[in-house]
């Protein structure tokens, strides 16, 4: 190669090694600059938002790159969850960091009773026999988990938590199962069946029907509470007795040996 030809070719080699600083030089320069030209306008939508509201006074935000932190306090966990909703939707706004934290401090088994006691009685009149919830707190933080039927179940029972004083934080670990007409027949036989039986009738006076009902795909589960081993057994034998069903799993309790 001759000395021209190499001349050449180092100078075309050194301004495509040179393009890529060039290009970030040039272009990287505007975008940085034009990420944060909204923050005064978001932050005064901002501020606006948050003094609408009593229960968001104690929460102060800054605004920087279109990001907008918060930061302070509010009574309940929704409080927090909305004013994160709200701010997300000004216009402009590319994030939100939410540090709100949750007021007040409620023990854990204090808080793991009373939820459950809501809980309860959550759905009566809406197949409340058929959703199974279980509940763990730590620390404030509440994990619902279970089974429930319908999406509507679902999203009561986390309502309920995020508006009961003392939680910090929720995990929703909550199963929908699936849409089946062959498994809404089933649940209103199983009921029937169990509820009907005149040595189990008296579970059918109580609003919370303390025997659950969970079925998906044919398959049974009975979750909950009864007064003795034998009404125990006679809700699986009926459970068991309807047509179709595939499977029972008795995992119901017995009032004197829970915890045991």
């Amino acid at each position: 190669m001759n000395t021209l030809n190499r001349l050449f070719w180092i100078s075309l080699l050194a301004s495509l090694l040179a393009m890529p600083l060039w290009a970030q030089q040039h272009a990287t320069s505007p975008v940085a600059s034009s990420a944060g030209r909204y923050d005064q306008q978001i932050q005064q939508e901002v501020v606006k938002v948050l003094s609408s509201k009593d229960k968001w006074k104690g929460i102060t935000p800054t605004t920087e790159d279109g990001i907008v932190t918060l930061q302070g306090t509010v009574k309940l966990y929704v409080d927090k969850l909305d004013v994160r909703r709200k701010v997300d939707r000004i216009e402009h706004v590319e994030g939100v960091r939410n540090h709100v934290q949750v007021e007040g401090n409620v023990p854990d088994a204090e808080l793991q009773s009373k939820l459950a006691d809501k809980l309860r009685y959550d759905r009566i009149g809406f197949g409340i026999m058929f959703n199974s919830l279980g509940l763990k707190v730590e620390n404030g933080v509440v994990t619902v988990s279970g089974d429930v039927h319908d999406y509507p179940s679902r999203d009561s029972a986390i309502a309920i938590v995020e508006t009961t004083p003392g939680v910090k934080d929720v995990i929703d670990d909550i199963n929908v199962l699936p849409t089946s007409n062959f498994d809404d027949e089933l649940r209103i036989r199983i009921a029937r069946a169990i509820y009907g039986d005149p040595a189990l009738r008296k579970y059918a006076l109580d609003p919370q029907k303390p025997i659950r009902i969970v079925v998906n795909n044919g398959h049974v589960t009975l979750d909950g509470v009864v007064d003795s081993e034998l009404d125990k057994q006679l809700a699986f034998t009926r459970a068991n007795s309807v047509p179709n069903v595939f499977s029972v799993t008795n995992n119901l309790m017995v009032q004197n040996q829970q915890g045991k």
